[in-house]
């Protein structure tokens, strides 16, 4: 379906009985999601190295056009930590200007994958290589914030290991109030949970309105986020004279990181939203949602956006319909960014630190990263951590790609990894179904396989077979158990046959899948060995060989003139009358 038709059909349905009912319920979660929000923008603009002002005009853009143009009723997009620590790095190296065409850039390549419905790709990275970005990023974050909870200032640096030497070579001199507001605000956010009325108002909300009323009333001098323009362009935004056109060839890596981390967090987060609601997200439409929205916010002078579990749970919990709550509350957020400029610009910088870190913390997947330890998942864990070490020291696309190949690499190792045993065949299950008598000189060697039978296993069968049964024997293969076949399995089962023909042998396939069969039959193989050898069982297989054999002088058969059966993971179907 065409992706403008898509999105008016669930237009039509979100809306089809739309009253003041329903705009109720959404203007009461708009007010409730945009008091969760405000603190977090402001935070998230200057954890992303530009400023509180940035973060605020991003929360707007986003919440009234990626609202808007979204796959489901219940996204709400804006500045978040994980592209924070992206581009705090960014923008160091190369500029607000650098970070805003990376930004759209990295638009116009998430508009590409929605129009091509390559969403799902997002879904082959792995838990544990997302849980460890996930926590990296945190670090990033609670390392980023080091200098405002201490009402320091320090040189931009482009990783927590230079930042530290930085801190270890030159020393620290803390501004002890900003130190004690940073904690105060980190002690109300974590007790705030356990009273009655949190869930009404946002701790970090109240947290930071305490730290403002102390530093106005006890005239305390601690760094503020400073002057907010009451304007929805900001003055600091991408100009066509202020793009880097020299080093636009360096920022292409750049935005697929933040193309790559805009598409995984918004199509987490529509899972997540999904589990809550029941309402399917249409991935292509949010890709394509999320890309024009951050095409357009670094006009603005915004930063790349993109959507937010925590603010998307609390917009479902706080009762949300339809995307009129997403828009409703960039409407509040632009409203408040008007009305209440010098107020915000009060704000001490130590107290939206105090609000990153604990957001930090809590960005982590506890319960995923206690599963992953607590079960002792090696390879799970593995995975964790190398990714985590990648995203602190490296950067997030390597990372990613770092933690995608570890993961990669565990995978094919754990399904190529066969476990062999042999099992003799029933001779004399044989002789009374009537088959004739099979002749000492020849063998039959049957081969149970269950798993995928592609590069990194197929290898590992020729083996196991030439050790097993000379180019003389007859060979049959039940594939019942093969889900999967890939080109390097098909040429090594050629080169079976071509063994077994040369020796005077055989080899007949048995219960080949319908996607298997397929694939056997596209590359020619099945013509090439002739239907008389595949059969629906090894059983099958079996009579059919015993059926040609002519027997000599009536002599009985040794119960050893029958070669052992190698199973390859059995767990083949006796249901189905296979020996």
């Amino acid at each position: 379906m065409n992706l403008v038709k898509e999105w008016r059909l669930l237009i039509r349905r979100e809306f089809s009985n739309y009253g003041i009912g329903i705009f109720q319920r959404d203007l009461l979660a708009a007010l409730t999601v945009a008091a969760v929000a405000l603190p977090l923008a402001l935070a998230f603009g200057v954890a992303s190295g530009v400023d509180a002002a940035a973060g605020l005009v991003t929360a707007v853009v986003a919440g009234i056009l990626i609202g808007a143009l979204s796959g489901a009723p219940y996204q709400i997009s804006g500045p978040t930590g994980a592209m924070a620590a992206v581009l705090v790095v960014l923008a160091s190296r190369y500029g607000l200007q650098g970070m805003w065409v990376a930004g759209l850039i990295a638009g116009a390549i998430l508009v590409v994958l929605g129009i091509f419905r390559l969403g799902r790709v997002v879904a082959l990275i792995p838990a544990p290589v997302i849980s460890g970005f996930t926590s990296g990023i945190a670090l990033i974050i609670a390392f980023g914030q080091i200098d405002n909870a201490l009402g320091i200032s320090t040189p931009p640096a482009e990783n927590v290991v230079a930042k530290l030497t930085y801190y270890a070579t030159n020393g620290i001199d803390p501004n002890l109030n900003a130190l004690a507001l940073t904690l105060l605000v980190i002690v109300i956010m974590l007790l705030w949970p356990r009273l009655r009325f949190s869930q009404r108002i946002p701790g970090s909300l109240v947290s930071i309105l305490v730290a403002t009323a102390i530093v106005l009333l006890a005239g305390l001098d601690v760094p503020s986020i400073g002057a907010i323009p009451r304007s929805i362009i900001l003055n600091n935004r991408l100009s066509p004279s202020g793009i880097p056109w020299s080093e636009l060839r360096n920022l292409v890596i750049p935005a697929m990181s933040i193309a790559a981390l805009g598409a995984i967090e918004s199509l987490l987060c529509g899972a997540v939203g999904g589990n809550m609601t029941g309402i399917r997200l249409h991935n292509s439409v949010e890709l394509v949602a999320q890309g024009i929205g951050n095409m357009v916010i670094p006009f603005f002078g915004g930063v790349p956006a993109t959507a937010a579990i925590a603010r998307t749970s609390v917009n479902i919990k706080s009762g949300g319909v339809t995307r009129l709550t997403s828009i409703l509350h960039g409407v509040i957020l632009l409203l408040v960014a008007l009305l209440f400029a010098p107020a915000i610009g009060r704000i001490p910088l130590a107290a939206l630190a105090g609000v990153l870190m604990v957001t930090a913390w809590r960005m982590n997947e506890w319960s995923a990263i206690h599963f992953y330890f607590g079960k002792r998942l090696k390879h799970a864990m593995a995975a964790f951590l190398i990714t985590l070490a990648a995203t602190v020291f490296l950067d997030l696309t390597q990372a990613i790609i770092i933690g995608f190949g570890i993961s990669t690499l565990i995978f094919m190792s754990q399904i190529s990894d066969l476990n062999i045993s042999r099992q003799p065949v029933d001779v004399e299950r044989l002789e009374k179904k009537g088959q004739p008598f099979i002749h000492p000189e020849h063998t039959i060697g049957v081969y149970y396989l269950s798993g995928p039978l592609f590069f990194a296993a197929s290898r590992k069968l020729l083996d196991e077979v030439e050790a097993q049964d000379q180019p003389g024997a007859r060979l049959i293969l039940s594939m019942r158990g093969v889900p999967m076949i890939d080109a390097t399995g098909i040429e090594v089962l050629r080169e079976m046959w071509h063994r077994q023909q040369k020796g005077g042998g055989d080899l007949l396939l048995a219960g080949l899948q319908p996607r298997v069969e397929n694939l056997l039959q596209r590359s020619g193989f099945l013509d090439e060995i002739s239907a008389q050898h595949v059969f629906w069982s090894a059983d099958e297989a079996i009579r059919s060989l015993g059926a040609v054999l002519t027997p000599i002088d009536n002599a009985p058969i040794a119960e050893d003139s029958i070669d052992s059966t190698l199973v390859i993971m059995p767990h083949e179907d006796r249901a189905n009358q296979q020996i």
